[in-house]
């Protein structure tokens, strides 16, 4: 009798953890939201001049969705190619490449270094480019923004 008592004890202490045990729940889900990343007014894939260029890269990079909210900017890598001239030793013979300089940043707009050297030399098919834009909604979620390519003509 006394062994069933306990076997009994037992039994009820298992139902009754597993009755109060926590159901498991879902991870909330975040609703995709369209971004548009802009800066001074250029889009992704815009082509521009070398004179609205030198003004434009010094203008904050701006998020903002469909109903037109802006979202805050965590972070985001800029990356300028550039052509550069160089000379093959054995022939003296000059040929032109790119040469690309990239950097995370944390604020917008560039620090100035950044905007001397963007600015010192700008040429027609060289291209600014902002990727792997992170922003944060009111909630503090974290999400990726879209690519901004600046093509100079």
């Amino acid at each position: 009798m006394k062994g069933l008592k306990i076997l009994l004890a037992f039994i009820l202490l298992i139902i009754t953890i597993t009755t109060n045990a926590q159901k498991p729940t879902k991870p909330a889900v975040i609703k995709q939201i369209k971004f548009t990343t802009t800066l001074g007014g250029y889009k992704n894939n815009d082509s521009i001049y070398k004179v609205v260029a030198d003004s434009v890269i010094g203008k904050p990079l701006v998020i903002r969705d469909a109903k037109n909210n802006s979202y805050e900017i965590s972070s985001y890598e800029f990356l300028y190619r550039k052509f550069v001239t160089s000379e093959v030793e054995e022939t003296g013979k000059a040929y032109t490449t790119s040469q690309v300089r990239s950097q995370l940043f944390k604020v917008t707009p560039l620090k100035q270094s950044w905007l001397n050297f963007v600015r010192e030399d700008l040429k027609p098919g060289e291209e600014l480019h902002f990727f792997a834009v992170i922003v944060k909604d009111g909630k503090g979620n974290v999400m990726y923004a879209p690519d901004l390519k600046l093509t100079i003509k």
